[in-house]
């Protein structure tokens, strides 16, 4: 192969490489400015963490009044969401807040919406035991 084929070539290559890396800025961009418009969610909280972890990632998160947090299997299921009705501001149902059925699969998410300023503790059910249990803070 002569140099000049070398040169097009490697060229070629790093222009489909920007290419792919500009789509795929495009659509997160995109994606983020949807969630922003259409006020989606303010945290994203992993279930089980990366390594395998029985934990929520990550296990505090701080939002605004009216805003959602969306909780994502990651790894070790299944998983849910139970808030404890003993750590949730007065007045607010804790159940209504709860994702008590499990999420078997990779990716499955629940999201719930906080209207009311407080701290609110959750745990995982099934791992509870295990110290799977995160906070809510909304402000």
């Amino acid at each position: 192969m002569t140099a000049r084929k070398a040169v097009s070539k490697t060229t070629t290559r790093q222009t489909v490489t920007r290419a792919a890396f500009d789509v795929k800025k495009a659509a997160a961009t995109t994606a983020l400015s949807f969630a922003v418009a259409f006020g989606a969610n303010a945290a994203t909280v992993k279930l089980g963490a990366d390594g395998g972890g029985l934990a929520f990632v990550p296990s505090t998160v701080t939002i605004k009044k009216g805003e959602s947090v969306t909780w994502v299997n990651n790894a070790a299921y299944p998983h849910n969401v139970v808030f404890d009705e003993d750590a949730v501001p007065a007045g607010i149902n804790a159940d209504k807040l709860s994702h008590e059925d499990l999420l078997n699969g990779p990716g499955d998410s629940v999201s719930t919406k906080f209207d009311t300023p407080g701290t609110y503790e959750y745990y995982c059910e099934p791992h509870q035991g295990a110290g799977m249990q995160g906070k809510v803070v909304v402000e």
